[in-house]
C-alpha cells in the first residue's frame, strides 16, 4: 500500500481484544511495507557496520605500504557509502509510508465506527476522548508500526555484526558478542516504571483534552453565567498536572537514554584497553583493532532503535487500548420479547421484509408504547427535553444504556437492530436537536445519500430557507452568484441559529427516509416561521412516516395525531385539540402552565 492509494477500500476487521493485539494486527496488515522497510534498513545498517572494515583495511594497507590494498579499501568504502545513502533514503521513505498508512487505517476504522454508532458514540465515550483518539493517539499508533521494521533491521544487524566479529577476530569478537546483548537489554528493567509513568501522563493529558473540549463547547453558556474564570482555573490545574506527569515521565526516559550512552562507552573502553594489549603482544594487527573499535563505536546507531521501540510501545500501547475500546463498541442488539418475536398487546403483526430492502409499516416502541402509523405525521410531547432526546435516539436504534437491557424499536414488526446497518439508516433517520453543519458549499451540504424523490430545491422550500439563500447570495464572492455554491463556514457559524436549524432540516428532508424523526426541529425560529416550516414539512412528507418531538402548539395543531408521553410511557393519543381539552397534564406542558396551575384546574368542578 502506497500513500497515493489511500484511502483503503476496506480497512479490515481489527483485533480489539487488547491494545497490544490491535498493534500487532496493524503490523500484520502492513506486512509488505514492513518487509520493504526491513530490507532497506538492513542495507543501511550493514553499510554503516561494514565501514569500520573498510577503514581498518585502509589503515593496514598504509602500514603495509600496499597501494593495491589501499585502492581496494577505498573501493569498498565507496560501495558502502553508496549503500548507506540509498538505504537511508529508501528506509526513511518506506518507514514514513508505514506510519502514514497505519494512521490512515486507524482513522478509517474510527470513521466507520462513528458512522455505525451515530449519536450513540458520544453517549458511550466522552467527546474529549474521541478527539484524543482520533488525533494524538492515531499518531502514536502509527509511530509504533513504523518503528517495528527499523527495530527488526537493527536487531538483525547487531546479530550479524557480532557473528562477523567473532569470525573476523575471535579474541576481540567474543568480548563484543558478550557485551552487545547486555547493551541491548540493559534498559528492560527500567521499562515497566517508564511505561507506568507514560500511562499516567497519557491519562492526565486525556482528561485535560476532555476538559478543554467541553469548555470550548460550552463557552457561550460559561460567558452567560460568568463561569469563564472558574473553568479556566480548572483547566490551568489540569494542565499543571499534565506538565508534572510529563516531567516525571521524561526523567525516566532520560535515565534510559543515559544508560544507552554509558554502557556502549564502557564497552568501547574495554575493547580499546584489551585490544591494545593484544596488539602489543602481536596477536592482532592494527587494522583489526581499528575495525573492531569502529564496529563497537558505530553500534550505538542500531542500539538507538531499541530505545525508540521501547518508547514507541510505551506511548502507543495506551493509545491503542483507547482506540481498541472505541472500535470494540457495537450497535445495541435487540433482546427481550421483541427480539424473540413476542409482540406486546395491541402491536400489529410483523410483515414480510425483503432481504436488503428497508421495511415499511408502523414504527412502534415497546418500551414507551409509542406507535407512529405508517404514512402519518405524528407529534410526540414529552415535557422533558432530555427524555425527548433519549426517545429520539431509541426510535433511531441508538438508545443510551447497556445493550443487554435494550428492547429494540419495531418497524413494520421487524426489530430495527436486527437490520443491516445500511438498511436501518435508510429506513429511519433521526435529526438531533443540535445538528452539525460541516464546512463546504450548500450544494455539498445537501449532497447526501437520498431516495431521489426530493430535490434540494423542494427541501429548501419546505424548510423555508429563502432568507438563508438570500444571505448566502450576498456572502458569495461572485456578486449575483448561485447561493448553492457559497461556502458555509465550519458548523455554520456565519449563520444564525434558526438558519442553521432550517438548513439541517432541509438536509434531512432531501434524504427522504421511510421514517423521519425530528427532535425540536423549529426551536430556534420565531412563531411565524415555525408555522410555515411545519406546514412545509407536512406537505413534503405526505404519505411518508414523520415523527416530530416538540411541544409547540403551532406544530402540534398540524399533526395527524399527537402522542403524550409521561414518565416514560405513552399515556394519551389524539389530535392536539382533543388532548388539550381532555388531558390536564398535556395542557400544562403545551401551554407552559405551572404545576400549581394544573392542580387548580384539576380540582375545579366541571
Amino acid at each position: 500500500m502506497q500513500i497515493h492509494h489511500l484511502p483503503y477500500a476496506d480497512p479490515g476487521d481489527p483485533d480489539v481484544r487488547s491494545g497490544t493485539r490491535f498493534l500487532l494486527w496493524l503490523g500484520r496488515n502492513q506486512l509488505g511495507g514492513q518487509v520493504k522497510s526491513l530490507l532497506w534498513g538492513l542495507l543501511l545498517h550493514l553499510g554503516i557496520a561494514g565501514s569500520p572494515l573498510g577503514v581498518g583495511l585502509a589503515v593496514q594497507a598504509v602500514i603495509d605500504r600496499s597501494g593495491g590494498d589501499l585502492a581496494r579499501a577505498g573501493a569498498l568504502l565507496a560501495v558502502l557509502g553508496a549503500a548507506i545513502a540509498v538505504g537511508d533514503t529508501m528506509m526513511h521513505r518506506t518507514a514514513v509510508t508505514n506510519w502514514i498508512t497505519a494512521a490512515a487505517r486507524v482513522q478509517q476504522l474510527l470513521a466507520r465506527k462513528s458512522a455505525e454508532l451515530g449519536s450513540l458514540l458520544n453517549r458511550r465515550v466522552a467527546a474529549g476522548e474521541v478527539v484524543a483518539v482520533s488525533t494524538g493517539d492515531v499518531e502514536k499508533i502509527g509511530w509504533f508500526v513504523e518503528t517495528l521494521s527499523r527495530f527488526a533491521a537493527a536487531a538483525t544487524t547487531l546479530v550479524l555484526v557480532c557473528v562477523g566479529l567473532v569470525v573476523y577476530q575471535p579474541a576481540l569478537g567474543v568480548v563484543v558478542a558478550a557485551g552487545v546483548p547486555v547493551l541491548a537489554l540493559a534498559a528492560l528493567p527500567l521499562l515497566p516504571r517508564a511505561t507506568r509513568r507514560a500511562d499516567v501522563q497519557r491519562e492526565k493529558a486525556g482528561r485535560a483534552t476532555e476538559l478543554a473540549s467541553d469548555t470550548v463547547a460550552g463557552l457561550r453558556v460559561l460567558r452567560g453565567i460568568g463561569g469563564e474564570d472558574l473553568f479556566l482555573g480548572r483547566y490551568r490545574e489540569a494542565s499543571q498536572q499534565v506538565r508534572e506527569a510529563a516531567v516525571h515521565s521524561a526523567r525516566m526516559w532520560a535515565l534510559i537514554a543515559a544508560v544507552q550512552v554509558l554502557l556502549p562507552g564502557l564497552l568501547l573502553v574495554v575493547v580499546v584497553v584489551y585490544g591494545a594489549g593484544l596488539a602489543l603482544e602481536g596477536r592482532v594487527t592494527v587494522g583489526e583493532l581499528v575495525t573492531v573499535y569502529g564496529a563497537v563505536a558505530l553500534a550505538h546507531h542500531p542500539l538507538r532503535n531499541f530505545e525508540e521501540i521501547a518508547m514507541a510501545y510505551s506511548f502507543s500501547r495506551p493509545s491503542a487500548k483507547r482506540a481498541a475500546g472505541v472500535l470494540a463498541l457495537t450497535r445495541t442488539t435487540a433482546t427481550g420479547p421483541a427480539a424473540a418475536g413476542e409482540l406486546p398487546a395491541g402491536e400489529p403483526p410483523a410483515g414480510e421484509t425483503p432481504a436488503g430492502d428497508p421495511p415499511g409499516g408502523d414504527l412502534y416502541d415497546p418500551v414507551t408504547g409509542l406507535l407512529a402509523p405508517a404514512g402519518l405525521f405524528t407529534a410526540v410531547v414529552c415535557g422533558d427535553p432530555d427524555a425527548a432526546g433519549r426517545l429520539a435516539d431509541r426510535l433511531g436504534g441508538h438508545p443510551p444504556g447497556e445493550p443487554e437491557a435494550h428492547v429494540s424499536v419495531l418497524l413494520g414488526g421487524t426489530p430495527l437492530d436486527e437490520l443491516p446497518l445500511g438498511t436501518a439508516r435508510t429506513a429511519v433517520l433521526v435529526q438531533d436537536k443540535d445538528p452539525v453543519l460541516l464546512s463546504g458549499t450548500l450544494r455539498e451540504l445537501l449532497d447526501v445519500p437520498a431516495s431521489g424523490r426530493v430535490t434540494p430545491g423542494d427541501a429548501l422550500a419546505a424548510a423555508r430557507c429563502g432568507d438563508v439563500l438570500d444571505a448566502l447570495a450576498q456572502a458569495s464572492a461572485d456578486p449575483g452568484g448561485d447561493p448553492m455554491d457559497t461556502r458555509i463556514t465550519e458548523r455554520g457559524r456565519s449563520l444564525s441559529g434558526g438558519q442553521r436549524q432550517r438548513l439541517a432540516l432541509a438536509r434531512s428532508l432531501v434524504t427522504d427516509p421511510e421514517v423521519l424523526v425530528l427532535d425540536e426541529p423549529t426551536s430556534a425560529v420565531d412563531s411565524h416561521t415555525e408555522a410555515r416550516v411545519a406546514a412545509g414539512v407536512r406537505e413534503l412528507r405526505t404519505g411518508r412516516t414523520t415523527v416530530v418531538l416538540a411541544s409547540s402548539p403551532l406544530l402540534l395543531d398540524l399533526a395527524d395525531r399527537v402522542v403524550f408521553v409521561r414518565d416514560g410511557r405513552a399515556v394519551a393519543v389524539g389530535t392536539h385539540r382533543e388532548l388539550l381539552a381532555a388531558e390536564e397534564h398535556y395542557r400544562a406542558v403545551v401551554t407552559r402552565e405551572t404545576e400549581e396551575d394544573t392542580l387548580v384546574d384539576i380540582e375545579e368542578p366541571a
